[in-house]
């Protein structure tokens, strides 16, 4: 079969790699039908994440059709078709007895694409396939279900729901790349008073428009005083981070009101500054989190049921065999204007222009 095989920064080709088989009797082996690229795709590619090895297959998000299975594995047969979570869960350990799936010690946490080969090929194998891939509802299209594996439930989770949005709140998301795109959406779904998108590109300053950001700004464009001056000076509530720079970080402390709460979404490469001595007396809390996605299984009725806006985030597909080129136009999401690219052997041939 083919699969994108990591070499090393800055290196990788779509070639071919031996078929994946159940090798525990907990797996799944999953025909793929749908796949995305993350931007944490593009930190291994940079050389962010040196515990990948060379000769990975990449991706850690898919929707696809079981083809075999273990001995033990009971949720699922071959010909059901699943999503596959960006998260892998032993069901064991003391972490995923805590729901906190993405802390597995027992053979899971996010492994695919990272400590063992991904979804970024025509199949994959699974471990613990009970839980970590979810039977699909009918009515979502491949297209759409694959965002479930991690833009949306890290969205909801690790900023909506970590920090703590509430009806009437003003939240700030600082990034209205595909995370936090997601993360106004879902934020909408708890009545807040207003949400405010504060980007660079003005691409995706629409798209957070459409999502329904009540305002937007330029982050170039004094964005912590626009925050102010539709919040009687307090600042926001919540405050979202989906970049992961430093400047980012510090902008969203900056921003967030006394006794408010600044939710980190973005992987930081890089150390950034803690202002301490303007943060400590002000009741603010910071949380972290790789996402758990315990929440896929609603997000996917929601989804389901017409309640999430999906199909707006995917702004280019390809086939599969073009993995190389949709890559090329990730990257460069500035200039293309890519959100989310979605490849599989049904999606269109051509690349469909951002809205």
């Amino acid at each position: 079969m083919k699969g994108f095989v990591f070499h090393g920064p800055g290196q990788a080709s779509w070639q071919d790699v031996p078929d994946p088989a159940v090798t525990e009797p907990t797996d799944a082996v999953v025909q793929v039908d749908a796949v995305t690229i993350c931007g944490t795709d593009l930190h291994i590619l940079k050389g962010d994440v040196p515990e990948v090895p060379p000769g990975t297959v990449l991706g850690h998000e898919a929707v696809g059709e079981i083809v075999d299975v273990g001995g033990e594995v009971r949720g699922v047969r071959p010909g059901d078709r699943v999503l596959v979570s960006c998260i892998t869960s032993c069901g064991r350990c003391r972490f995923c007895r805590d729901g906190s799936y993405g802390q597995c010690r027992g053979g899971g946490g996010w492994i695919l694409g990272h400590l063992v080969d991904g979804t970024q090929a025509e199949y994959v194998r699974v471990p613990h396939a009970d839980l970590s891939v979810h039977p699909l509802p009918g009515a979502v299209r491949g297209a759409d279900a694959v965002l479930f594996a991690d833009v949306f439930p890290t969205a909801y989770e690790v900023g909506v729901l970590n920090g703590r949005v509430r009806p009437g709140d003003t939240v700030a998301v600082v990034g209205a790349g595909p995370v936090g795109l997601a993360a106004i959406a879902t934020a909408r779904l708890l009545s807040p008073e207003r949400v405010i998108a504060v980007d660079l590109a003005p691409a995706r300053l629409e798209a957070a428009h459409r999502l329904g950001a009540d305002a937007v700004a330029d982050v170039h464009e004094a964005p912590g005083q626009l925050v102010a001056d539709l919040t009687d000076g307090l600042g926001a509530d919540v405050v979202v981070e989906a970049v992961g720079l430093p400047e980012s970080f510090e902008l969203c402390t900056r921003m967030v009101r006394p006794g408010g709460h600044v939710a980190n979404i973005g992987v930081h490469g890089k150390p950034a500054a803690l202002h301490l001595e303007d943060l400590w007396s002000r009741n603010v809390t910071i949380t972290t989190g790789l996402v758990d996605t315990y929440s896929v299984p609603a997000l996917l009725r929601m989804a389901a049921a017409g309640r999430l806006p999906t199909g707006q985030l995917v702004t280019h597909t390809f086939p599969l065999h073009r993995m190389e080129e949709a890559y090329e136009i990730f990257s460069r999401a500035a200039e293309t204007g890519a959100l989310k690219v979605v490849l599989g052997e049904e999606q269109h041939a051509e690349v469909v222009p951002a809205a």
